[in-house]
């Protein structure tokens, strides 16, 4: 299926850009910040699986900012939807077989460390596998990576070196923090947010790590961003899904300015990505 999904995008946009961006709860606003773009519902792709939860879009869409090309995906599916991780990182695998170089993945979460707020941007920097699955379980696609990928980088230290310094030039509050991926769909009880807090995590969410893990095990380097929507449980009131939207609308500013600094940086090519020519019809 991922070779029909990597035929039908080619056949829709000749050269796919180099970086992808996956936005998270409430972000598409950076979507429509995008020049020049060029949308595709995720349901117009063969096999690609459409977001069923408030906040999560559903186009591919392929633009610039701040003069450099990139894709977007708007909106992402997760593991507690009832996909499986192959399913979730299905749009990963088939970006990384058009060319992907760089993926920089976007999520909202809840804030664990408490020298946290509502609205920080936060550089995640290592993540904690707590989904109990994984996108490289079963049989091994050696075409696409190794068998035991190395995590040990799994968010690329040069790409994070560069959002830093991003922030830093744009005077823009970036924390740095670990993020624990959980199954979800309910939010963590006070206990276990004691729980991630001794095992390391500053942040809690339900995405983002299959999707690093599958762009690891291809080569492709991650950078991600988790927007503090709310403090976890046992920190603050009570949780709702609501809460996590509005402060994700109200923060995208910061993201929106880092990106637009940020990936210039990272793809200097002059090019747009070009929609393929009409292919002529007729018997000869």
């Amino acid at each position: 299926m991922i070779g029909q999904a990597v035929a039908y995008l080619k056949s829709r946009i000749h050269e796919w850009p180099r970086t992808a961006i996956v936005l998270g709860s409430a972000q598409a606003a950076f979507a429509d910040s995008l020049s020049g773009g060029v949308a595709i519902d995720y349901n117009e792709i063969p096999g690609w699986p459409v977001p069923t939860v408030p906040g999560h879009g559903g186009k591919l869409i392929t633009g610039r900012c701040g003069g450099a090309p990139v894709t977007v995906m708007s909106g992402r599916v997760h593991l507690y939807e009832g996909w499986s991780a192959r399913e979730v990182t299905f749009g990963v695998r088939v970006l990384g077989a058009l060319g992907l170089e760089r993926l920089i993945l976007t999520n909202a979460a809840g804030g664990i460390n408490p020298a946290y707020h509502r609205g920080l941007l936060v550089l995640i920097t290592d993540h904690i596998n707590l989904t109990g699955t994984n996108p490289l379980c079963g049989p091994n696609d050696d075409t696409l990576g190794p068998r035991f990928p190395d995590l040990s980088r799994a968010y690329c230290p040069d790409l994070r070196a560069r959002a830093l310094a991003s922030a830093e030039r744009l005077g823009l509050p970036l924390g740095q923090g670990v993020y624990a991926a959980l199954l979800g769909p309910s939010f963590e009880t006070p206990a276990e947010i004691r729980y991630l807090r001794a095992i390391g995590a500053d942040l809690a969410g339900m995405s983002t790590v299959p999707e690093t893990i599958a762009a690891n095990h291809m080569g492709i380097r991650v950078l991600a961003f988790s927007t503090v929507t709310n403090m976890a449980a046992g920190m603050q009131h009570e949780l709702n899904h609501a809460e996590v939207l509005e402060t994700g609308r109200s923060a995208a500013g910061g993201l929106i300015r880092l990106l637009e600094d940020l990936l210039p940086q990272l793809d200097p090519r002059p090019s747009d990505p070009r929609p393929s020519e009409p292919r002529p019809s007729g018997s000869g």
